[in-house]
């Protein structure tokens, strides 16, 4: 059963504004992970910039919830790296 969760992992990443610090990356990461799909989080920090977020899921995310979480944390969602 686990080969077949690894195979159906998804990486959905977007950029987020605002973030300064490591506890911004905390917060971020701690309301995308409530979401029941992610499995990981990882953030890429650009201070004063777009900081790249990469989610790992079991399956893909509506751009709302993403948006949802990630202003639910204080920061704003400047877009997806897919457009």
């Amino acid at each position: 059963m686990k080969e077949e969760d690894e195979m159906s992992n998804e990486i959905q990443e977007v950029l987020v504004t605002g973030m300064t610090c490591a506890h911004c990356v905390a917060s971020v990461t701690e309301e995308l992970s409530e979401l029941p799909e992610v499995r990981g989080v990882t953030v890429d920090l650009r201070v004063g910039g777009e900081s790249r977020v990469t989610i790992v899921t079991s399956a893909p995310v509506g751009d709302d919830r993403i948006r949802s979480a990630v202003e639910e944390a204080g920061y704003a969602v400047a877009g997806s790296t897919a457009e």
